[in-house]
């Protein structure tokens, strides 16, 4: 309930100045340790094609951080960008256009009813499935639309304190989860059976990763929350936290995490 009013207020901002949204990017790549793992696995996935041109799903593409990340640096590869928020899809045109990025295709769509088949190389969905009540109808979507020894990497929040809930009276931080999130056993009970095998498994957001979070996320947005005149005193909260946020997210990524509040889930369909 606390992250979501934030989000609006960053989308608005960076709608009305292009430049705005590429230090946004930036800021979202450097803060946000998800993004540390998935732009990690997305060059390690993009080696096992070699040289040929790819098509890649974005699914649940949000503010179209990782179609940027991907079109410039997964190339030759052609980018389908989908939400279902036909607002920030229109953002994202908008934006794409501006900066001349001809490889990436933006379309409104919602997840449980997209139709494709054997089209995709590579789906890539990031902090989605939480928020889809049908998952398994989303999950059967996506092997439909991949290609065989097509690759769909999920990241989500855990069930181990996931959406920042550690027990049954908590209330999620994040408003629009339908669930705290996934396990690794959940996600291959629902995605075995459909056809798919497990490629890689990886926890994040640690014990190191969970307080880099909260320091360098958490705390700011409840401000935030409090009063938005927090946003003249952002940087200098940044200025004396991030060295310790830093080194905390670099710890987490280096970690190989028995569990965490998040999870890096790789499938393949064979």
């Amino acid at each position: 309930m606390h992250y979501d009013p934030v989000k609006n207020v960053f989308a608005s901002v960076i709608r009305k100045i292009p430049f705005f949204r590429i230090l946004f990017y930036k800021f979202l790549d450097l803060m946000f340790l998800r993004s540390w793992y998935v732009r990690r696995e997305l060059k390690i996935i993009r080696k096992t094609f070699g040289s040929q041109k790819i098509k890649i799903l974005d699914a649940g593409t949000g503010y179209g951080q990782y179609a940027y990340f991907m079109a410039n640096k997964l190339s030759p590869c052609e980018i389908k960008a989908v939400d279902v928020k036909d607002d920030w899809i229109k953002d994202c045109k908008t934006f794409f256009e501006q900066q001349k990025i001809s490889n990436v295709t933006f379309e409104i769509e919602d997840l449980t009813k997209i139709n494709y088949q054997n089209e995709f190389d590579l789906i890539v969905c990031v902090d989605v499935m939480e928020h889809i009540p049908d998952d398994v109808k989303v999950f059967q979507n996506f092997y439909n639309a991949l290609k065989s020894n097509g690759f769909l990497i999920i990241n989500t929040p855990s069930i181990f304190g996931g959406s920042d809930v550690h027990d049954e009276e908590d209330e999620s931080f994040i408003g629009e989860h339908t669930r705290v999130g996934y396990s690794k056993e959940e996600l291959e009970e629902k995605l075995h059976p459909i056809g798919f095998i497990t490629y890689q498994s990886k926890y994040t957001y640690g014990f190191w990763g969970d307080k880099a979070w909260r320091l360098g996320i958490k705390y700011p947005i409840i401000l935030l929350n409090i009063s938005k005149l927090f946003f003249i005193i952002l940087p200098f909260y940044y200025l004396i936290t991030f060295p310790f946020t830093l080194i905390m997210m670099y710890l987490d990524y280096k970690s190989d995490n028995i569990v965490g509040s998040g999870i890096n889930f790789i499938a393949k369909k064979v």
